[in-house]
């Protein structure tokens, strides 16, 4: 995972279609806003605002639609370690009552190296565009192996569940084997039900209740660090984006179907190709991509980074397509269902690093 954006930008699809290839729909950018430092997620809270989470400098900063700015929702400069690399404020989530609760939660890495990662619980105060930073309360704490590879992102499912990616601990390969061990929360998406008074349950119907071998909070495991996923806000189906190691960058697919489980393969896999089979289970046993790309041309890419499935109603075009980027390769690309049971993926702009 790595960052080094300063401008928020906004894409939209142009209304005629290309004649040529690659893809039929072409993606064009327009500047929202200047001048944010590190901004690692977008977010709202169902209103007009837009809150852009600060990864170094450990804040959230409120804007309206326009990309005028408002204020400073937190701050929280004091309990976050921003000592660089991939450490630092990573994530938020709106509870889904927030229009009466006032609570959301966030993600960030705390204390000296190797740290650990906080999920935590605050409240808005009075004012709604600034929350209260002493009303913390953390849900969960998850020492890390090493600096690096702490996942950040969390989000509320269409059930109503807080979803957490959490990275394999750090250093590279895994040398732990954090992401294939039911008993670490490490290289692994989590599932909880906050109440929104501070503390959490675990789901029923959470796929590893009551297995000893498996931890209760654990939604899948055999992820390296999934930097971001997203819910189709249709379908209700899980996207994932997970950075590779060397060679190979994944999306993987769950569908709202799923009762949770799946192996997505690491550090046995990544992606598709073998990386380190030694007391893995066989091929069966994992669920592999719908989607890599490799770190050599012509893709040329280093770390994804996932985005979402388009369902708005201003551009046509868009909707049903899955958008992405990554940060050697910038450039934006589209995954959309072929309709017999395959995928087609597509280059929808190809400027560059943003």
């Amino acid at each position: 995972m790595k960052f080094s954006l300063t401008t928020v930008l906004l894409f939209a699809a142009t209304a005629s279609l290309l004649a040529q290839t690659p893809s039929p729909l072409q993606v064009e950018l327009t500047t929202f806003t200047t001048g944010t430092t590190d901004p690692v997620g977008v977010y709202h809270a169902g209103d007009n605002r837009v809150f852009i989470v600060e990864q170094n400098q450990a804040d959230i900063e409120i804007y309206d639609v326009n990309g005028t700015y408002i204020g400073k929702f937190i701050d929280l400069s004091s309990v976050v370690n921003t000592s660089g690399n991939e450490r630092g404020l990573l994530g938020m989530a709106f509870h889904p009552d927030y229009a009466n609760n006032g609570k959301f939660y966030v993600n960030y890495t705390s204390g000296s190296s190797p740290g650990s990662t906080h999920i935590s619980e605050y409240t808005v105060s009075a004012d709604p565009d600034v929350a209260d930073p002493l009303s913390e309360v953390v849900l969960l704490n998850i020492v890390q192996d090493f600096s690096n590879h702490n996942g950040g992102h969390i989000a509320f499912g269409p059930d109503g569940y807080l979803y957490i990616g959490m990275g394999d601990g750090g250093s590279g390969g895994d040398p732990n084997n954090r992401a294939q061990s039911g008993t670490s929360l490490l290289g692994k998406m989590l599932r909880i039900n906050v109440s929104g008074n501070g503390t959490y349950t675990i789901p029923s119907s959470n796929p590893f209740v009551g297995n000893a071998s498996y931890l209760d909070q654990i939604w899948a495991i055999g992820v390296r660090n999934p930097w971001q996923f997203s819910f189709d806000k249709t379908t209700g189906d899980l996207w994932i984006a997970d950075v590779g190691q060397n060679l190979w960058e994944e999306i993987d697919f769950q569908p709202a179907s799923s009762l949770g489980g799946e192996n997505y393969g690491w550090r046995c896999y990544e992606a598709d190709h073998a990386f380190d089979t030694g007391g893995c289970s066989g091929i069966g046993a994992y669920d592999f991509p719908i989607a890599e790309f490799s770190h050599s041309s012509p893709d040329s890419y280093c770390s994804i980074t996932g985005g979402s499935v388009y369902r708005g109603a201003t551009y046509e075009a868009m909707v049903g397509h899955y958008f992405f980027t990554d940060y050697c390769a910038g450039g934006i690309k589209s995954i959309v269902p072929d309709g017999l049971g395959g995928w087609i993926v597509s280059d929808v702009n190809t400027v560059g690093n943003f």
